[in-house]
């Protein structure tokens, strides 16, 4: 089936450059064909942005290399064993990739051959939105029907959802992060249940795999509402071994018009799962984090910590000095989630400490080792006693002591 679409692809910019259009004339020889398939599709259609660009192809992989080659363009076999040439022109990378067909399917192993129907090569595919392509005319080719989907915002899965879930076990996450991403309305009963039936499978995902489908889900419009059927369905407690605060997740994405870390996947799963330390422990190591994201998500626990067990609200200063900005902020969100979710807070106090700890200049001790032995005092343990003893007046002062002052106060110190 062949549609037009009020010719959105002949004026779609990334379409019309001469790069992927010098790609369509090197693949497109012998009488192969090339068509750009799945999510720069369904981003131009939903008005989302295109990070990149996948090219389907019936050309045999080798012909792809040789016939870039020939061009001028760079080839990088980049997948060559699943039929995928990354192709560079102009400086943008295309992953170029020979249609196919599943022969027999073992999970992710799945047996391929490179075939020439582009119905069989949509039917591998794993949602009706994601199977339409667009040749480089602009004509969008809907052989699954999947236009009508994609417009409307259905996530729906191709064929019988427990074979497609069955192929790769991960499609239960991304049923979900692409619902949470481009979904609208009731999530669909039948990619649901199937996810419900087949759950047991995420046990065997890796790690990594089951990480990064999860960061990406936990920036998406709807990750509250995909997240809650997760919850509800048991998938939140398999995907990571823990319980979920539902509940603080909705009101941090409350907050999300007045500070855009609610998005971050850190700031999200220390509200999720951070109950104790030994959580963020757990889920770091589950997901197989980096190194950057664990300190982020013990920094914002702490400084939540810090102002949980807070008589009095902390000053911007303290919270800077203690945490850093990026700290401070990201503990403020999540204790503020907290207080939310249990009608303890109001948006008015959060701004007005979001605003301090935006714009307050973060204090930096004045002294160094260096400065007390200019002083006279000799290098060893006894001085850094000393200069933690002058730090606390420091810090007593309301940061406000400056060097020569501290100095000043050194021989009462002694």
């Amino acid at each position: 089936m062949t549609v037009n679409v009020d010719d959105i692809f002949r004026q779609t910019d990334w379409l019309q450059s001469q790069g992927i259009q010098n790609v369509f004339a090197a693949v497109e020889q012998n009488g192969d064909q090339a068509r750009v398939v799945g999510g720069a599709i369904r981003n131009t259609l939903l008005d989302h942005p295109v990070p990149d660009i996948d090219i389907a192809t019936t050309a045999q992989p080798q012909d792809v290399i040789r016939r870039a080659q020939a061009a001028g363009l760079k080839p990088i076999a980049t997948g060559i064993d699943h039929g995928t040439i990354t192709v560079v022109s102009d400086g943008v990378p295309y992953e170029v990739t020979t249609l196919r067909e599943d022969v027999e399917t073992f999970g992710r192993q799945a047996r391929v051959v490179f075939g020439r129907d582009w119905v069989k090569d949509a039917k591998r595919r794993d949602f009706t939105l994601n199977a339409l392509y667009v040749d480089r005319h602009g004509v969008l080719h809907d052989p699954l029907g999947g236009l009508d989907d994609c417009l409307n915002r259905r996530i729906r899965f191709i064929g019988d959802p427990d074979q497609r879930i069955r192929e790769d076990f991960l499609r239960i996450l991304r049923f979900f992060r692409i619902y949470a991403a481009y979904g609208a309305g009731d999530i669909d009963e039948a990619g649901l249940g199937a996810c419900l039936r087949q759950r047991e499978g995420l046990r065997h995902l890796s790690a990594e795999r089951i990480g990064h489908e999860m960061r990406r889900l936990l920036r998406a419009p709807l990750a509250a509402r995909a997240l809650r059927l997760m919850n509800d369905c048991g998938l939140w407690e398999i995907a990571t071994g823990g319980l979920a605060r539902i509940n603080d997740f909705d009101a941090l994405r409350s907050l999300e018009d007045q500070a855009s870390e609610v998005l971050d996947p850190e700031v999200g799963l220390v509200v999720l799962a951070g109950f104790v330390h030994e959580d963020l422990e757990r889920i770091c190591d589950r997901f197989r984090l980096s190194n950057a994201e664990r300190k982020r998500m013990k920094t914002a626990w702490e400084a939540m910590k810090c102002l949980r067990q807070a008589d009095v609200f902390p000053s911007c200063s303290a919270l800077l000095y203690d945490f850093g900005r990026q700290g401070a902020v990201d503990g403020l969100l999540v204790r503020w989630a907290s207080l939310l979710a249990q009608s303890q807070a109001d948006g008015t106090d959060f701004a007005t400490r979001l605003k301090g700890l935006r714009t307050a200049e973060e204090p930096k001790f004045p002294l160094k080792g260096a400065d007390l032995i200019a002083c006279g005092h000799a290098p060893g343990p006894s001085l850094g006693d000393l200069l933690d003893q002058l730090e606390i007046a420091w810090r007593d002062s309301g940061f406000s002591l400056g060097k020569d002052e501290l100095i000043g106060q050194l021989p009462s110190k002694l």
